[in-house]
């Protein structure tokens, strides 16, 4: 069987996980460098420890599995669709070929990958043959795959472009490159990859999937929507019908919404809201992203999507509880109902929010909530003080929630919960800047975005872990804000 036929018996499985404030049975897997994967159904078969996702079955290397927790309620995401640079999208696998198995299991074993094994397909490669070359692609996907799945996006996007001087045009290894860019928010580079496949596999339904959610980070609507129509007509799936259902709800909303635009935001606001707020909103975001873009030293590529609501409008499209007051899933929403011009509350919110832009594409989608919600608190202007007291208090008494349980969603949250929750977030961002400066930040921040889990990340520039961290901020509450 030619290598062509092969690859496009590749089965892509992307599943798009839509962020609901819902609770579900889960189970995980913690591998040895720390990084802990919830899944369902999760087995040993072998040499391989596999796991069902909504799009189908995957696996990984015994050999990198330190142990499995079997049950488990876990939290699934902040919003209905959560934001494209946040999608927990299962990583694209190719269904096993002849001599596939053998060559996965060459190119990695024992927890590590042969690089030698692979040069030796390499050379082979060199030397001419469709055959040959199949193998040294085939092998730096495996690579690739096992690098993901330590959370190496890095090395993981290097191996699979390799592959790919292999077999240039097989639609599998373009949508494998162009989901680990969609992976780190980079929508543009991702829908070049996800031409290139189109072309040599025009009714890919898989492709269509794919460059929905590049558009939709782009805050293009109307082509996400368009492409996930593609990709329905062409294959049924429940994530891309849920994918659409929202979009469309989007696209409805705002079909009478005027547009506006400044040099790094593309705004929309209703009707409702005065043509002189939607540019006072324009120029106070600016000014917010020159100090934000100054105090992170990032930049972010693409154009940041605004939508001014209603208060009504606002509720019924976020779908957030009621405590949250604007969301950013993507897109900065604010309900900007009564207000004829920027307030310093408004102006407070904004620069929340758009922290949140820079932080999500700074880390690639990476950030864990507590990193998130207490740096936005910190850049809008908020300080511990007057919670210092009861926070220490809480600590001493050994009634602190633990920083891990702080990194996923915190939309299912009472109110209560989740005022504490922002609490101590902010006051250990507050206590990493007052000690070390923005400067510990921004490392933090980078090695997230290279793959770190964040616990290891924090070791690597605070010399702390998550005990330390909290234990430190306590008492940095403490002899800070004593009376």
């Amino acid at each position: 069987m030619g290598h062509s036929i092969l690859f496009r018996r590749a089965l892509l499985l992307c599943a798009v996980m839509f962020f609901a404030a819902v609770e579900a049975r889960a189970d995980t897997i913690v591998l040895k460098n720390g990084r802990r994967i919830i899944a369902n159904n999760v087995r040993e078969e072998g040499d391989k420890v596999k796991y069902d996702t909504p799009a189908g079955e995957l696996s990984l290397p015994k050999s990198i599995v330190d142990h499995i927790e079997k049950g488990g309620t876990v939290p699934m995401g902040d919003s209905p669709a959560g934001a494209a640079a946040n999608l927990a999208i299962t990583p694209p696998a190719m269904e096993a070929t002849s001599g596939g198995s053998e060559i996965e299991n060459g190119a990695v074993h024992d927890g590590a990958i042969d690089r030698e094994y692979i040069g030796k397909l390499e050379g082979a490669a060199r030397a001419g043959g469709q055959r040959a070359n199949l193998s040294a692609a085939l092998a730096h996907h495996a690579a690739a795959q096992f690098e993901l799945s330590r959370g190496d996006m890095e090395h993981a996007l290097a191996d699979e472009r390799t592959a790919l001087t292999y077999a240039s045009e097989e639609p599998a290894l373009l949508m494998n490159v162009a989901y680990l860019h969609l992976r780190r928010s980079e929508y543009k580079q991702s829908l070049e990859y996800l031409e290139r496949a189109r072309r040599v596999a025009p009714e890919n339904a898989d492709v269509a999937k794919l460059a929905g959610w590049a558009y939709y980070g782009l805050n293009k609507i109307d082509q996400a929507v368009a492409e996930w129509k593609r990709a329905l007509a062409l294959r049924p799936d429940p994530e891309v019908q849920a994918a659409l259902d929202k979009a469309q709800r989007d696209k409805q909303e705002e079909e009478s919404y005027k547009e506006n635009e400044s040099s790094h935001f593309t705004l929309r606001y209703s009707g409702a809201a005065e043509p002189a707020l939607a540019r006072d909103v324009l120029r106070t975001l600016e000014a917010h992203f020159s100090a934000i873009e100054s105090e992170l030293s990032f930049t972010p590529p693409d154009s940041i999507g605004v939508v001014l609501y209603t208060r009504q409008a606002f509720s019924d499209i976020t779908q957030a509880p009621g405590w949250v007051g604007a969301l950013n899933d993507g897109r900065i929403r604010v309900p900007v109902q009564g207000l004829n011009g920027v307030t310093p509350e408004l102006s407070r919110v904004l620069k929340h929010e758009l922290t949140h832009s820079f932080v999500g594409q700074k880390t690639r989608g990476h950030a864990p909530t507590w990193i998130q919600e207490g740096l936005a608190q910190w850049m809008e202007g908020k300080r511990s003080g007057a919670n210092a007291g009861v926070l220490a208090q809480v600590f001493q008494e050994a009634h602190a929630t633990p920083l891990g349980q702080l990194e996923g969603s915190w939309m299912g949250l009472p109110s209560d919960e989740a005022g504490y929750a922002y609490m101590w977030a902010l006051a250990n961002i507050e206590y990493i800047v007052q000690t070390g400066g923005m400067g510990d930040i921004e490392r933090i921040l980078d090695r997230i975005g290279s793959g770190a889990p964040t616990e290891a990340a924090l070791r690597e520039v605070l010399h702390s872990d998550y005990n330390d961290l909290m234990r430190s901020t306590a008492e940095y509450l403490r002899k800070t804000y004593a009376r």
